[in-house]
C-alpha cells in the first residue's frame, strides 16, 4: 500500500470544517421546524373530511415520500428557475428539506392521531372545550409524546441529508470537505474527519433528545 497519510492539512482546515457544521446543523433546525408546523398541518388536512383539504394534503404527502430528496433540491434550485424564480442555495436546499420533511412528519403525526382513543375527543367536547382547545390541552400533548423519537429520528435524517446541498453550491459540512478536497487532494483524510464529525453531531443530537424528553415529559415513558 504505497498511500501515505497526512492529517496536517485536516488539522489546519478545522476551524472552516467546525464552520461549516454549524451551517449545517442551522439548516437542518430551520427545516425542521419548518417541516413539523406543516407535517401536523398536513396531518389534519388528510384527517379532513373536506377533499379541498384533504386531496392537496395527499399529493404533497405522495410527492415527498415517493420522490427522492436530491430530486427535490434540484427542483427548487433549479427547475423553478425555468418560471423565473431563483432561489439561493440556502433558500433552496432549506425549502426541500422542509417540504420532504413535511411529508414524512405528516404521516408520523397521521399515527400518532390514530393511537389517541376517540373517546378523549368526545368527552373533551361534551366538557365544552372548542376544537382548537381540545386539540392544544388535550391531544397534541399526548401525541407529541407518541411521536417523540420518530420526531428525533428524522431530525438526524435532516442533519444528513443537508449534505446533499453540496450539489447545489451551499458550502455546508459536506460541500465545505469537497472544496478543500479539491485543493489538497486529501480525499480519505477530509472525508473520514468529516464523517467523524457528524457522527458526533447525530450522537450529541439523540442524547440531547433523550435528556429533554426526559424533562419535558417527567420521566415517563415515551412510546
Amino acid at each position: 500500500m504505497d498511500y501515505q497519510f497526512l492529517w496536517r492539512p485536516v488539522f489546519k482546515a478545522l476551524p472552516e470544517l467546525v464552520d461549516a457544521a454549524l451551517l449545517t446543523m442551522q439548516v437542518s433546525v430551520v427545516s425542521m421546524i419548518i417541516g413539523l408546523s406543516i407535517g401536523l398541518l398536513l396531518s389534519f388536512g388528510r384527517r379532513s373530511k373536506n377533499i379541498l383539504l384533504r386531496w392537496p394534503s395527499t399529493i404533497w404527502v405522495e410527492i415527498a415520500r415517493n420522490t427522492p430528496v436530491l430530486f427535490q433540491i434540484f427542483f427548487f434550485y433549479w427547475g423553478l428557475g425555468e418560471f423565473g424564480i431563483f432561489l439561493s442555495s440556502y433558500v433552496a436546499v432549506v425549502t426541500a428539506l422542509s417540504f420532504n420533511t413535511a411529508g414524512y412528519m405528516a404521516e408520523t403525526f397521521r399515527g400518532g392521531f390514530n393511537a389517541i382513543p376517540n373517546t378523549q375527543l368526545r368527552a373533551s367536547r361534551s366538557l365544552g372545550m372548542s376544537f382548537l382547545q381540545t386539540q392544544r390541552y388535550i391531544i397534541i400533548p399526548q401525541v407529541l409524546r407518541v411521536v417523540y423519537y420518530p420526531m428525533t429520528n428524522q431530525f438526524i435524517w435532516v442533519i444528513l441529508m443537508s449534505s446533499l446541498g453540496m450539489l447545489a453550491g451551499l458550502r455546508e459540512l459536506t460541500g465545505e470537505t469537497q472544496f478543500f478536497n479539491s485543493k489538497t487532494f486529501r480525499t480519505f483524510e477530509f472525508f473520514a474527519a468529516t464523517a467523524v464529525i457528524y457522527y458526533i453531531i447525530a450522537k450529541l443530537v439523540m442524547i440531547g433528545a433523550r435528556l429533554l424528553g426526559w424533562k419535558i415529559f417527567r420521566g415517563q415513558k415515551i412510546r
